[in-house]
């Protein structure tokens, strides 16, 4: 975090601390959930196609094999936790899903670091 001394970083972050950064894969299995309002002409919650569609623009352009620190806009004044990664792809979906479709977004960053992103609210698995 630009906003800690270097002491307050290492003793918040640990081992994350690195002042070249370090790297995480983020996974998205199972990251997006919608709510069930089924349109009853189509009989789906949203277009596949159009998912796909979104979710290349929203997540893959700006974060697949990317430096979050450097390469992402967003995370030159927000520190590139797990949390808010899942606010990033939140607000970027959000922008391109219609109103009221997601509900939440889950990102994997260990297989034991699971966050949970409601809008405001966020909760660690």
């Amino acid at each position: 975090s630009k906003s800690l001394s270097d002491e307050e970083n290492r003793k918040l972050f640990g081992k994350c601390n690195n002042p070249n950064g370090h790297g995480h894969n983020y996974k998205g299995k199972d990251s997006l959930l919608f709510s069930l309002q089924i349109d009853p002409i189509s009989g789906m919650v949203i277009n596949l196609t159009d998912l796909k569609e979104y979710m290349q623009e929203a997540i893959m352009e700006p974060l697949d094999h990317k430096n979050l620190d450097k390469d992402v806009p967003y995370f030159a004044e927000v520190v590139s936790t797990t949390e808010n990664v899942a606010v990033f792809i939140w607000e970027n979906l959000k922008k391109l899903l219609p109103v009221g479709t997601l509900y939440k977004v889950k990102v994997y960053e260990t297989d034991q670091n699971i966050v949970v992103y409601k809008g405001e609210e966020t909760i660690s698995e």
